[in-house]
């Protein structure tokens, strides 16, 4: 923090973004919704596919990938969603109106958060499939890199449309239905591109993981300049 003619300046952007990402993350570890609620919920999704589907035991590596990222939006949707309700119940949203941050920091912050979690999820989630669905991963650099440009790009479109819909009173139901057709094109990338590396072929995976990064880059540009907006009309 920088003092000049005896006054405090704010902070700069990256210690904005890491003060609104860090109050996040003590919000949810006080909160525990993702332990309690979220990764419950994603487990007991790639439960009730293993059993529906484990008559056909050839099936469940070819559709692992998109079961796993089915699970990690729907938890995400739950995530951000209950987040949101958070702030607005306890008017934190009111006060990050007030503290004179910068709107981009903090849709920075908020999304770093919501990655930060997602990642530990997926981390879980992918130990689940590789047991549950008998998964053999010939490319995990692919995997990896897949998965943290899909995880970015939900969590920046997740934050943008989660402060649009805070504001209003059917945010519950309104929230995913705004989300979903936007991340549709990273639910597919990631898919794709984990189909490719499980199948042994990196080479066919490489073109989806740069279509994710193409609307990981956009969606976080839109948060950049829209969430400030956003945040003080909601």
């Amino acid at each position: 923090m920088s003092v000049e003619g005896g006054t405090t300046g704010p902070p700069g952007l990256a210690r904005q973004v890491l003060l609104v990402a860090g109050k996040d993350l003590r919000i949810e570890a006080r909160s525990r919704v993702a332990l309690n609620q979220v990764l419950p919920f994603a487990g007991v999704i790639l439960l009730l596919f293993a059993f529906a589907l484990d008559p056909d035991r050839g099936l469940l590596p070819r559709v692992a990938p998109g079961l796993f990222w089915v699970a990690v939006l729907l938890s995400g949707l739950l995530a951000i969603s209950r987040a949101f309700a958070v702030e607005g119940e306890n008017g934190v949203r009111d006060a990050l109106r007030l503290s004179g941050l910068d709107g981009a920091a903090v849709f920075c912050g908020k999304a770093l958060a919501v990655a930060a979690q997602l990642l530990g999820l997926e981390v879980v989630l992918g130990f689940g499939v590789v047991v549950l669905y008998d998964l053999h991963l010939h490319n995990l650099v692919v995997v990896v890199v897949a998965s943290l440009i899909a995880t970015a790009g939900i969590a920046a479109a997740g934050t943008v449309y989660g402060v649009l819909a805070a504001g209003l009173r059917v945010r519950e139901t309104l929230f995913p239905l705004l989300v979903l057709p936007v991340v549709a094109p990273v639910m597919l990338g990631a898919t794709r591109a984990w189909e490719a590396a499980l199948n042994g072929a990196p080479s066919e995976a490489w073109p989806w993981v740069q279509l994710l990064a193409v609307f990981g880059v956009i969606y976080v540009t839109m948060g950049w300049l829209a969430f400030g907006p956003l945040l003080e009309e909601t």
